[in-house]
């Protein structure tokens, strides 16, 4: 097999991954080529694997792969801090692949205590900068709705910063994993009222400083409001993808809350959060390891946005390993 060849998923059409011998990527100057080792399974690329009519197939090989990490093989000319073998998380997209070629300027070196472990740097840094736009401190009532990945990684930073964490999710081994990592109460998801009157009383009528909604519905939003305290902040961390949104613009505006849209699109916002990611997780005071609950191959990205789109009991997070 030639070494000036390699592997790459190749989104042919919806539902349609598949793997193709393609050219291996040379890196030009300012750049690095990574050996990728995995790439994680974000939520945000469902609609383009499900299919859109504005979506163009095929996609470039290893896209949308963008959370990848691996080690350095070759590095183009006029290149500083980056070494041969040295183990990165890049921001790309193109990363469902055996080889990728990023920037220097996306790619963060990844600490010798972190060795052979997974790092998708893209979503860990997500939550960093959703914990650092919520301005989350300590003695804050913090409200999150939707426990999955990034919901459990949030709950851990703001227990972490002395908040008091309240989380609210539909699944039961949500709740449990919400109290694993750190939440104070955990309430289900169930009806909205319900839940109204129980943040209610547990905040004495005040509600909560920050809301963070991260499911990306209706609902969950309309609730998030509901729960934010008067000049409080309603940060939203869920991704909106499929249609417009209503919102109780009387309630918005009695209140006079702060909404913040968490996600970032400045790549050096991004690498700044893998940063900070990669620091939190070397310290042990962030541990996503638990929440890494599904492994697929290259060839089984199909099957892994199929689970990620059926949601599994227990599934949080895939990967897929190269």
């Amino acid at each position: 097999m030639s070494s000036a060849t390699m592997n790459a998923a190749v989104l042919a059409g919806p539902k349609g991954a598949r793997i193709e011998r393609v050219a291996r990527p040379e890196p030009g100057p300012g750049t690095l080529r990574v050996k990728l080792e995995g790439c994680g399974v974000c939520g945000s690329n469902l609609p383009v694997w499900e299919g859109r009519e504005w979506f163009r197939y095929p996609m470039q090989p290893g896209a949308p792969g963008h959370e990848g990490w691996g080690v350095v093989d070759a590095v183009g000319s006029g290149v500083t801090g980056f070494q041969v073998g040295q183990r990165v998380a890049t921001l790309s997209s193109a990363a469902y692949a055996e080889y990728d070629v990023v920037s220097t300027e996306s790619a963060v070196l990844l600490p010798p205590s972190l060795a052979g472990k997974p790092f998708p740097g893209e979503p860990l840094g997500c939550a960093m900068n959703i914990f650092r736009r919520g301005d989350i401190q300590a003695g804050q009532t913090v409200a999150i709705i939707g426990i999955g990945f990034l919901g459990a990684l949030v709950t851990r930073l703001a227990t972490n910063a002395g908040a008091r964490v309240l989380a609210i999710t539909r699944r039961p081994y949500a709740l449990e994993l919400a109290r694993m990592y750190g939440a104070a109460e955990c309430i289900p998801m169930d009806d909205h009222y319900k839940i109204i009157e129980r943040v209610k009383s547990l905040t004495h009528g005040t509600f909560c400083d920050r809301v963070i909604e991260v499911v990306g519905e209706q609902w969950p939003l309309d609730l998030a409001a509901e729960l934010t305290r008067e000049r409080g902040k309603l940060i939203i961390a869920g991704y909106h993808q499929d249609g417009p949104r209503q919102v109780n613009m009387q309630l918005w505006n009695w209140r006079g809350l702060d909404v913040i849209n968490a996600h970032e699109r400045d790549p050096k916002v991004y690498v700044e959060g893998i940063r900070l990611a990669v620091d939190e997780v070397a310290s042990g005071r962030l541990d996503p390891f638990p929440l890494f609950t599904h492994r697929f191959g290259l060839d089984e990205l199909n099957l892994a946005f199929e689970t990620m789109r059926t949601r599994p009991e227990g599934f949080l997070k895939a990967l897929i390993t190269v």
